[in-house]
């Protein structure tokens, strides 16, 4: 008897079957995909970059320096507001459009950070009175923070006192000085010596520099005198913080004012209600804060005494006299805190032709 064997068929189903080899254009979104991703967690945990669009930080900072602003140091802030497109602000690249709706508002929480924000940093923080935005998204200011909670500061003819003691300027700081000459100073004087604020008229100028600046300019034959512009101490400035009518300061003559620490308690007196209503109302997230009559009512009730639900910080750009810092608005909440600036990794200067652009010698540079 014949035995006929019939050739098994094979079993496809068991077998891995080759996928399809991805289009171009799926590579290309996936790509993107992670590279989004990927710089959201960097910009959000680690390291963010910024660009300096004002002189308030002249002569430390310049106008057109690009730097990266480290995350690490006083620890990333978890979002308050997560409807945002990513690597976004407060709008859409190129446009009004806001990038974010406000449906959501998340606890903000600081993660373990390397050290707390402490005197002389270089700080990157939102700026406070932008009651409009959520915390997370107010416009990103950079300054110096010359007081820290329990701080009591004051500023006496431009120098400022940290607890009755000097607090030493930085390298880099300027002023005001006005020159008295006899013929207009070129333009090319100031340029040589790397001043980028200034006026000129046939008999005087004025100008923002260091100390070492305006003691050259001394030298020079043509120049009679330079002297700092400051204001008189009876000078009462009426964008001055809290408020003129009570504490009539400027500037130069600004304080003794007390920088509320986390629960440190305060008697709400008249002069303390005035200090730091502000700070209660806007920042320690009560519902309703007013003053009537004299007293300070938190959510409908009257209180006598107040205890500070966070930290604060008093802030000032290096260019004293062209800088609106904390001086005129307050100070700085500890959950409003975005980093501390780093190193400048670009310069660009924005009055110079396009081959003389950069400012290679500011590359690289740590921030101090």
């Amino acid at each position: 008897m014949a035995t006929f064997l019939k050739k098994k068929k094979e079993d496809t189903s068991s077998t891995t079957r080759q996928r399809a080899p991805k289009s171009k254009t799926r590579e290309w979104v996936d790509a993107i995909v992670f590279a989004v991703i990927a710089a959201t967690f960097i910009r959000w945990l680690f390291l963010e970059a910024f660009t300096i669009p004002t002189p308030s930080m002249e002569n430390s900072l310049l106008v057109g320096d690009f730097l990266f602003v480290s995350k690490m140091h006083y620890g990333a802030r978890t979002p308050k507001t997560p409807l945002q497109m990513p690597l976004t602000h407060q709008k859409i690249w190129g446009t009004d459009i806001p990038s974010y709706v406000d449906w959501i508002q998340l606890p903000q929480y600081r993660l373990p950070g390397f050290s707390s924000v402490k005197r002389g940093d270089v700080v990157v923080f939102n700026y406070p009175t932008e009651h409009q935005y959520p915390t997370d998204l107010k416009t990103n200011y950079i300054k110096r923070c010359v007081g820290v909670p329990g701080d009591v500061i004051e500023v006496k003819d431009r120098q400022v006192y940290i607890n009755s003691d000097v607090f030493p300027d930085p390298p880099g700081v300027q002023y005001e000085y006005r020159i008295t000459a006899n013929q207009t100073i070129n333009n090319r004087v100031f340029e040589r010596y790397e001043v980028s604020e200034y006026t000129t008229s046939p008999n005087q100028s004025t100008m923002m520099a260091t100390a070492e600046v305006a003691a050259e300019f001394e030298k020079l034959p043509f120049v009679e005198s330079v002297v700092p512009v400051t204001a008189s101490q009876d000078q009462i400035y009426r964008n001055i913080y809290p408020d003129p009518s009570v504490f009539p300061w400027n500037a130069d003559f600004f304080g003794p004012l007390e920088i509320p620490a986390e629960g440190q308690q305060i008697d709400l007196t008249d002069e303390n209600i005035t200090k730091y209503e502000y700070v209660i109302k806007y920042y320690e997230g009560h519902d309703e804060v007013e003053k009537r009559e004299g007293k300070l009512y938190i959510d409908g009730q009257v209180v006598d005494t107040y205890t500070f639900k966070q930290n604060y910080y008093f802030m000032m750009g290096d260019n004293r006299h062209n800088s609106l810092d904390s001086r005129f608005w307050g100070f700085v909440p500890e959950d409003h805190v975005v980093g501390k600036a780093f190193f400048i990794w670009l310069s660009i200067d924005p009055n110079e032709s396009f081959f003389s652009k950069i400012r290679w010698s500011r590359l690289l540079n740590l921030i101090e």
